[in-house]
């Protein structure tokens, strides 16, 4: 168990890592120790599946949870811009989203 929070505290300094973006959502939701919890248990379900599955690694990016639900990351930075004093105009895209698979 304290290798894999250690293997956690690790990965969650590491930079542009889906990890990493998990630990920031997280910690700042539930704290620094939940979250550190949090990604060794994902480390844990990872080598699961890549042990079971006999597949590689695929690092699905730092921008993982913007990329899964744009909309909602877009009030949400829209909410701070207000917060901050900011007036804001939202213009819908004029080249329709492609899917990143």
């Amino acid at each position: 168990m304290t290798a894999l929070v250690q293997a956690a505290n690790a990965a969650s300094r590491t930079k542009n890592t889906y990890l990493h973006a998990q630990y920031q959502r997280l910690a700042g939701i539930r704290g620094r120790k939940r979250a550190i919890v949090a990604v060794a248990h994902s480390i844990l379900v990872i080598a699961y599946h890549l042990f079971s599955r006999k597949e590689p690694y695929r690092e699905l990016g730092g921008d993982y949870f913007d990329k899964r639900r744009p909309e909602a990351t877009a009030k949400r930075l829209i909410k701070r811009l207000e917060h901050l004093g900011a007036h804001v105009s939202v213009q819908s895209p004029l080249v329709p989203a492609v899917a990143v698979a």
